[in-house]
C-alpha cells in the first residue's frame, strides 16, 4: 500500500460537527477499500482565491491515507459523490514528508 495525502475543500455551511461526520465518511471509504486514514489535520475555514459553486470560503482538511493502488481510482470517483465536498486534491505522499 502506498501513502496519499489528500486535502479536502468542505462547504462552509457544515458546523463543526457535520465536518467531522464527513471525515468519518472518507475513514470508511478508505476502510472499504482496503485502506486506512492514518492522519488528520483539520486547517480550518479558509477564503478561497475564488468561488466555488458560489461559496467565497471552505472547511480545509487535509488527510494521510494509505490505500492500495488498485483501488485509487474508486477512492476518487466515491470522493466526488459526496456532496458536502467542493473541491479535493489527491497526490502521492513523498518519503520524505511522511
Amino acid at each position: 500500500m502506498k501513502n496519499y495525502e489528500l486535502l479536502t475543500v468542505f462547504k462552509p455551511s457544515l458546523d463543526a460537527e457535520e465536518v467531522d461526520k464527513a471525515i468519518e465518511a472518507i475513514g470508511k471509504i478508505a476502510s472499504d477499500l482496503g485502506g486506512k486514514v492514518v492522519s488528520t489535520d483539520k486547517t480550518g475555514r479558509k477564503k478561497l482565491a475564488y468561488d466555488i459553486q458560489n461559496f467565497r470560503d471552505g472547511f480545509f482538511v487535509t488527510s494521510i491515507v494509505s490505500l492500495p493502488e488498485a483501488k485509487v481510482a474508486e477512492f476518487r470517483r466515491q470522493l466526488r459523490l459526496s456532496d458536502n465536498i467542493l473541491r479535493t486534491m489527491f497526490l502521492e505522499a513523498s518519503k520524505a514528508g511522511v
